[in-house]
């Protein structure tokens, strides 16, 4: 096992600047085509500068929530195999596998983990599914309030490409980490122990992600991760299931498309509900008490992006306390070496966001973001003129509504993405100039 900045150094020196993967499974051949830049193209990053060789990044990752106990679980999960689908930002030639009991009361036994790449429904591609261990191990227990991190896995990872992570828990956990919100299908099995089955038969279809919160791909050069911070914008309630329209895929579509040094792996660390200033069981802990778990343990993070407030202002916290806590979480990432970015709260006519204090608060902090922000950030972005009415700013405009007047439509979320000025996020400068690190994919699903 492994903190998530560890790689294996022996593992690194075997990607070179010029290699071929070739990975066969049942069908499909994966290559992996990884070229270096010139030092012209690469700027002030030569291609021989040793900080621009293979580095780990994390490639996808989720916040979780305490799930449910032991006893309202129903044995849902022990004597089960989890098989969670995960979508990987970065391209790479190995993985590591991040498992969490953080909300547990007691350890979490886990008796084998393996990836594959992901196939028709519960299903894999191929016979082989990579086996994944920990501390060359394939059982792991983790304990109570941690996260763990496997061994690095050859296993040539495509940026978009589905990955299926399957985990076998021999007993009901006491708490299970969950993220509710995934908006994409994943699996849990029937009784038994089916890591290694390639078969989707004995999996039903989840909605939640459970215990796999983090997926590692160490890319051929240095890449870097900006994590989107907040609540169910961010999490991206609203947005059609499975279609992979969130604010933060919609970020990675824009930074995809500058190429170069703009590229970034984009982490999603919106919980729904969460609010700012207090942890509520059921919906999060805040910002700042999970800024350890869900900022600074993503590798290769950079750059961290904060939106939230509506659900604060939802429960009366005044314009202070909002722009403390905003100071407070700017400086939690400073003091972590991260840049950090502040938004304006996005518009709202629902429920307790609707009275005339609310909307008062709302207006002050997002006029304090806008004059102070840059005081205490190195940028702020004005997400509330992005998606508000220019008539009525104190709604949501028609299109970037999603139907209820606080959540965003696909349309919405893209406004959100538009309105983050590229170029003043940190990027991957050993990405400069680069357009050839690839996986080529051929073969059938």
């Amino acid at each position: 096992m492994r903190a998530a900045t560890n790689g294996s150094r022996a593992r690194s020196r075997l990607v070179v600047a010029a290699v071929v993967l070739v990975t066969a499974v049942a069908g499909l051949v994966v290559v992996g085509t990884v070229r270096g830049v010139s030092q012209a193209a690469a700027g002030q990053e030569p291609a021989d500068d040793p900080a621009c060789g293979p580095t780990w990044v994390t490639a996808w990752q989720t916040s979780p929530q305490p799930g449910p106990d032991v006893d309202a679980a129903g044995g849902r999960f022990g004597g089960r195999t989890l098989r969670m689908v995960v979508h990987p930002q970065s391209t790479g030639s190995e993985i590591r596998v991040r498992l969490s009991n953080r909300y547990g009361r007691g350890p979490l036994p886990v008796a084998a983990v393996s990836a594959a790449t992901t196939g028709t429904g519960a299903g894999v591609r191929g016979g082989a599914l990579r086996p994944v261990l920990f501390g060359g191990r394939p059982d792991v227990t983790i304990p109570a309030g941690a996260e763990i991190v496997s061994d690095p896995v050859p296993f040539v990872a495509q940026a978009g490409l589905p990955v299926s992570v399957s985990a076998y828990l021999p007993q009901e956990p006491d708490r299970v980490a969950t993220h509710p919100v995934a908006l994409q299908t994943s699996w849990i099995s029937d009784p038994g122990n089916h890591v290694d089955s390639a078969s989707g038969a004995a999996f039903s279809p989840v909605t939640a992600w459970f215990v796999v919160t983090g997926l590692d791909v160490l890319a051929p050069r240095a890449e870097h991760a900006v994590v989107l911070v907040g609540d169910s914008i961010t999490d991206g309630v609203g947005s059609d299931p499975g279609e992979d329209d969130r604010w933060s895929d919609a970020l990675s579509r824009r930074l995809g498309a500058a190429g170069g040094a703009a590229r970034m792996s984009v982490l999603n660390a919106g919980i729904s509900g969460n609010q700012l200033i207090a942890d509520a069981f059921g919906v999060g802990d805040s910002p700042s008490t999970r800024f350890r778990f869900d900022v600074a343990a993503a590798a290769g993070v950079t750059d961290v992006v904060l939106h939230i407030g509506t659900n604060d202002i939802a429960e009366g916290r005044t314009a202070d306390q909002l722009q403390a806590g905003l100071v407070r979480f700017a400086d939690q990432a400073r003091a972590a070496g991260l840049r950090v970015f502040l938004t304006t709260i996005t518009p709202s006519r629902t429920g307790p966001r609707a009275t005339a204090a609310a909307q008062a608060t709302r207006r002050d902090v997002n006029a304090w973001v806008l004059a102070q922000g840059p005081a205490h950030a190195d940028g702020v972005f004005d997400f509330a003129a992005a998606v508000a009415d220019p008539a009525r700013p104190d709604r949501l405009e028609s299109s970037y509504d999603a139907g209820d007047g606080l959540h965003l439509s696909a349309a919405g979320y893209r406004a959100l993405a538009g309105a983050v000025h590229l170029d003043r996020l940190t990027g991957s400068p050993c990405l400069a100039g680069d357009g050839a690190s690839s996986v080529v994919v051929s073969g059938g699903r």
